[in-house]
């Protein structure tokens, strides 16, 4: 095709493309990818191909919180940690933690150093998950590749079959932690009012400390990956920074008595968009601090500051929406509280301009620099004298009555919450899960990504795929974050005119 012709069949392909655009209204991404969890994206256009609007729609329903009711408090622990596959030892050890405060006992300490210890293990494995699997695709394979290439397989591609290799056997190794002590990998059973089940044996400390040493080997290798891939890609660098994947809200997570990041246990801190301190709170006080808003057009609930209101899905200095997971984490805490992490967290924050980071695509690497604190704190625990000690479990004396139990799930904070009667039978259960907290912030990165880079009715499947890695980057888990305490799925159907004006709506439950 000559210069001339070539110059008109483009001009024939984009006046084609806009009217196909004015033609069709709204586009549909159903399902979603690389999350946990069924859900679709809604983007409605306007006459001249913009976004109008674009919804993160989450259509599934679980009802956890309802068929937990009647049964002892001590089931917890197994019956939650069903509700994903991907993180059960999140859920399993929000609900022990919730356990010791409904008994009002408390742990002993080697029984605490090895919740921790297989808790960090769980992260460390679970972020690697996200980083070469989940969310990592979009970066080392590429956001514009083949939807068939971006995935393990794409990504194993790109960084060669050594390191894949590399990947899946120190995942598997990791996740023999959680094995010895909880007897499985997925659903454990492992945490106990006051303790845990078992102890750690003298002679198998041996290969923890080998494996400890290669998890630190592991998480420093994958942030010099990342640092090559997409530091060193400037195009990469360019869209963390845009306008597109930026929200200044405010940010919640959980840090020890120095305010340093701590996955397993401490106090609940929320900053400003401007790093300034809002409050801080315990696992008792969390209603005082948290409610919730429903929208019609989804089955997740979205998790705002009770203190300043629903104000809708607003940003700025008087938000009420907040963030949780790595990001929010590190936003949070004045820094990190194991040396290699604290050393990627002054330049994380150094390279991106200062605290707060707002950025949400920057939550891929606070992401590895959590696996970098992860796997060093379980190098510090094993190497603890205590951690073989046999004393792992204090019995509860105590009638329970309600109790609340907070964990830094590595999708963000995770509250459980439960009330009994006299003989332990829960009566009352509430699970404020981490996309719970990100809903309503999840919900504005989905509008604003589609409204900055659709335009003019040029909808590409790369675009398409850009606009899911506004949601990718929270790592979702949308089974865990629909529930209801009614207990049923009401059905609403609405029926719109061309205004989008609402003719009919048709309830059922």
């Amino acid at each position: 095709m000559n210069p001339e012709a070539e110059k008109v069949f483009n001009a024939g392909a984009a006046r084609a493309n806009a009217a196909y655009a004015g033609a069709r209204r709204n586009v549909t991404i159903n399902p979603i990818t690389r999350l946990e969890g069924h859900g679709k994206i809604d983007i409605f256009l306007d006459a001249k191909g913009d976004v109008e609007r674009a919804y993160l729609q989450v259509p599934e329903l679980r009802g956890f919180e309802v068929f937990s009711l009647g049964r002892p408090a001590e089931d917890m622990p197994q019956i939650t940690s069903r509700i994903c596959g991907v993180c059960p030892t999140a859920h399993h050890m929000a609900a022990t933690k919730a356990l010791d405060s409904l008994y009002n006992v408390e742990p002993t300490s080697a029984g605490k150093k090895i919740r921790e210890l297989v808790y960090n293990a769980f992260t460390l494995e679970d972020h690697a998950l996200h980083v070469f699997v989940l969310g990592g695709p979009d970066f080392i394979v590429g956001p514009d590749a083949p939807p068939e290439q971006r995935n393990i397989v794409g990504v194993i591609g790109k960084v060669g079959l050594e390191a894949g290799k590399k990947v899946i056997a120190m995942r598997r190794r990791v996740r023999e932690i959680t094995s010895y002590f909880g007897g499985k990998v997925v659903h454990p059973v492992l945490g106990l009012p006051g303790g845990v089940s078992k102890a750690l044996k003298a002679e198998d400390l041996a290969k923890f400390k080998e494996l400890a040493k290669d998890g630190v080997e592991f998480a420093e290798w994958t942030l010099a990956v990342f640092k090559s891939i997409v530091l060193g890609n400037p195009d990469y660098v360019q869209m963390i920074k845009s306008d597109a994947y930026t929200h200044q809200t405010c940010y919640m997570g959980t840090v020890d008595a120095n305010n340093k990041v701590n996955f397993y246990d401490g106090a609940t801190r929320v900053v400003d968009c401007t790093g300034k301190e809002v409050c801080k709170f315990t696992a008792k006080q969390y209603r005082d601090y948290v409610a919730e808003h429903t929208e019609p057009w989804s089955y997740m609930k979205f998790a705002f500051l009770k203190s300043r209101g629903w104000k809708g899905f607003a940003e700025g200095p008087e938000s009420s929406i907040y963030a949780v997971g790595p990001l929010a984490r590190l936003n949070a805490a004045d820094g990190m509280a194991t040396p290699k992490a604290q050393a990627a967290y002054d330049e994380f924050f150094k390279t991106l301009g200062g605290k707060p980071v707002h950025h949400t695509l920057a939550t891929h690497w606070a992401r590895v620099i959590e696996m970098i604190y992860a796997a060093e704190r379980i190098e510090e625990l094993v190497n603890d004298p205590e951690i073989t000690s046999p004393d792992v479990r204090r019995v509860p004396t105590q009638t329970p009555r309600e109790g609340m139990g907070i964990i830094e799930a590595p999708r963000g904070t995770l509250f459980h919450h439960y009330q009994t009667d006299a003989n332990g039978l829960i009566t009352m259960a509430n699970m404020v899960v981490a996309t719970g907290n990100n809903a309503a912030r999840i919900a504005m990165s989905v509008d604003r990504a589609a409204k900055g880079l659709i335009k003019g009715g040029n909808i590409t499947e790369g675009l398409l795929n850009k606009v899911e890695m506004a949601f990718r980057a929270y790592d979702p888990c949308l089974g865990c974050a629909t529930h209801t305490l009614p207990g049923h799925m009401p059905l609403r159907a609405r029926i719109f005119d061309h205004r989008r004006a609402v003719v009919r709506e048709l309830v059922q439950g």
